[in-house]
């Protein structure tokens, strides 16, 4: 089975257990609360050494992307930065993430300019090959460098998950959102799950 199967395969049966097991905001599905998101050890973009413990206290939105993504990841990275920018002053109790699947090229200045393109609060975080591998690992992240023609070298793509994980303030998995969420609907969710303070 190829990892695009796989994650497909993932994601229907999180979406299974989304749909039977949370009625709203606030509600958790215990099966899931393990599943996604654990420790992890990277470098932000402005060179520190980072943890969960790090972003203690505010919902962590975790999105897995590289600032070589051509098209994928600017435009899931836009709708995430609209729905920030619609929840108003509440947005300052979520720490939106990009998380790169690309350590190979970026680094923590290569994503500090990336992320500015899109919303001032998003942090960029890396870390050695092992470094990513282990938190992809963690939040069941498949990854795949490959070549299209007439590519060689550093010139190459990376086939990756596109979901946003939302994790609570204590760090576990609350949620998430799979690519096609509207702004919109990001951030009815995300003022939900504030307001109940999960």
């Amino acid at each position: 089975m190829s990892r695009r199967r796989t994650g497909f395969s993932t994601f229907i049966l999180i979406a299974s257990l989304l749909a039977s097991g949370m009625a709203g905001a606030g509600e958790k599905v215990p099966r899931l609360l393990n599943l996604f998101g654990g420790p992890f050890h990277l470098t932000d973009e402005l060179g520190r050494q980072v943890s969960p413990d790090t972003y203690a206290g505010k919902f962590m939105l975790v999105y897995f992307g590289y600032s070589y993504c051509p098209d994928i990841c600017p435009t899931d990275l836009t709708i995430m930065a609209s729905a920030l920018d619609a929840l108003g002053e509440s947005a300052d109790q979520i720490e939106p993430l990009l998380i790169s699947v690309d350590p190979r090229r970026d680094t923590p200045e290569a994503l500090r300019e990336f992320t500015d393109a899109f919303h001032p609060n998003l942090i960029g975080l890396t870390g050695t090959e092992a470094e990513v591998a282990s938190v992809a690992k963690a939040y069941r992240v498949h990854r795949r460098r490959f070549q299209m023609e007439g590519m060689s070298g550093d010139d190459y793509l990376v086939d990756h998950s596109t979901l946003t994980y939302l994790m609570g303030k204590d760090g576990r998995f609350v949620t998430m959102f799979p690519r096609g969420t509207t702004a919109e609907k990001m951030s009815e969710t995300l003022q939900k799950y504030i307001r109940s303070g999960s």
